[in-house]
């Protein structure tokens, strides 16, 4: 007699037999109906709880739903958890935690038949997969050419007014996709609160949430964890309005390129915020910021706003969805109805800085103070120039604090090659030409530079304001001529 009152004999006879093929049947009916009604099946079986864990979803299905938490802790240890039982299924684990009173073989044949049977509905849904991966593409690429209420018809949510975009590349992409597609169980159900699509276009996999406008977060922690899993880097915009998803497409690439292996996923609004901003007296730089951009459409500052934060043309091009040769015409002309080179570090700079100004309403004080003593600020009859900033905003005492915090402590050859390197706009060669100095030597010497910034010298708009500091804190200039030297092309230590 065993410990749960059932004898061997009685679990392999003719009564166990017939008992198992009815946990069958119960089984097989459900699994026609879900995967959460077969999990739901299972747990009744066993009178116990039952989880399906993914690695990267956490539970895909749970019954009850308190017993998700102690599923996927049992996935991950299952060595913690002796007493439940386990079975891999469809990508995922099964794990089974049945009640004292069932006998241990009617719970492995309950965790085998519904593994099974999850077996069957994935491989019944990876035959669809690759037609819903081609829809759910082409979807992507309505939306992108605008055609935002043909997307919405298609989906029968109406109500979908805003979206969230990812781009993530990496050499694990066709795997990664087919893991986020099962975890995020993508459906194009009509009325639904959210809808989630993914596809790969030119070599990255792109995801886009569209919602009511409230994003809870969970593709952005499904996005998350299949980065760290599978080494990808990704970039978030939004969310915005539908009608602005190129914009968030753009922006999404532009913020991907400042990812690293330490943040996996950048979101747009944190590249390029910066903590120069907020020390500039607001008034007077939003009213330069909109003197500089006032000849400019805001299709002409997003393309600038997304080469300066990609850092190339090239790349810009991409996160466009343009060619190279376009984006390169393109910031010539804006180079000559800017009146400035932009291809010089310093305006390049300004430019950005000009960029990320606030609004002119987001001045209320200021604004509140001039209506109440009836004047109003002085407009220049032409714009501003970008080579020069106006008397009072980088030269006060708040920024010259915080340039110092950043630069200051650099020895003077380390000074005088991130200048040089950062006017050549980061390109080793040629700043290692003027400097008389191998490009290994100068790649170390950036190495030093960026250990003692903690910056990420990779990132465009941390370049431009290191920049800017550089030039905020020189007491002369850093030229390469005056870089120590002893001898060939050595330097010393002042």
């Amino acid at each position: 007699m065993s410990s749960t009152g059932t004898t061997d004999h009685e679990a392999t006879g003719p009564r166990g037999a017939r008992h198992e093929r009815d946990a069958a049947d119960r089984l097989l009916r459900a699994a026609t109906r879900s995967g959460a009604h077969l999990i739901a099946e299972a747990a009744s079986l066993v009178q116990g709880w039952a989880v399906l864990a993914d690695p990267i979803a956490g539970a895909v299905y749970s019954t009850p739903a308190a017993a998700a938490a102690d599923g996927v802790h049992a996935a991950a240890a299952p060595r913690e958890h002796p007493h439940c039982t386990q079975r891999p299924a469809a990508g995922a684990v099964l794990v089974l935690a049945a009640a004292p009173t069932v006998p241990p073989g009617h719970a492995c044949h309950v965790a085998t038949t519904t593994a099974a049977l999850l077996e069957v509905r994935g491989q019944r849904a990876a035959e669809l997969r690759g037609e819903q991966m081609r829809l759910h593409t082409t979807l992507i690429r309505l939306l992108l050419a605008g055609h935002t209420a043909a997307v919405t018809e298609t989906l029968g949510g109406n109500r979908l007014t805003h979206v969230t975009v990812y781009r993530l590349s990496g050499v694990d992409l066709p795997t990664a996709h087919e893991v986020l597609w099962r975890a995020v169980r993508p459906s194009l159900a009509p009325y639904a609160d959210a809808v989630t699509l993914m596809g790969r276009r030119d070599g990255e996999l792109v995801v886009a949430e569209l919602h009511r406008g409230g994003d809870d977060g969970r593709i952005l922690r499904l996005v998350s964890r299949l980065s760290e899993r599978h080494h990808l880097l990704a970039g978030m915009a939004g969310p915005l309005p539908l009608a602005e998803m190129p914009t968030a497409h753009s922006d999404a690439a532009a913020a991907r390129h400042s990812a690293t292996p330490d943040r996996r996923v950048v979101p747009a609004d944190a590249v390029g915020a910066s903590r120069l901003t907020p020390l500039l007296p607001t008034a007077p730089y939003t009213r330069w910021a909109e003197s500089v951009l006032r000849p400019l459409s805001p299709a002409h500052q997003h393309l600038l706003l997304v080469w300066l934060r990609t850092g190339s043309k090239p790349r810009a091009a991409a996160a466009l969805g343009l060619s190279a040769g376009t984006v390169r015409a393109r910031i010539r002309d804006l180079s000559r109805l800017l009146g400035a080179d932009l291809e010089d570090a310093t305006v390049r700079a300004h430019l950005l800085l000009a960029l990320r100004a606030p609004a002119p309403g987001d001045d209320s004080d200021s604004d509140s103070d001039r209506s109440r003593s009836g004047s109003s600020p002085p407009r220049p009859p032409f714009p501003a120039r970008l080579e020069s900033l106006p008397d009072g905003l980088l030269d006060t005492e708040a920024v010259r604090t915080w340039a110092v915090g950043l630069v200051g402590g650099l020895e003077p050859h380390l000074r005088i090659a991130l200048a040089c390197w950062l006017r050549h706009h980061a390109r080793t060669a040629p700043a290692a030409a003027e400097l008389h100095v191998h490009r290994t030597t100068l790649a170390g010497w950036l190495t030093q530079c960026a250990e003692h910034l903690a910056r990420n010298l990779a990132d465009a708009t941390v370049r431009a304001e290191i920049h800017l500091a550089l030039k905020a804190t020189r007491n002369g200039p850093d030229d390469p001529a005056a870089l120590p030297r002893r001898g060939g092309r050595t330097y010393r230590r002042l």
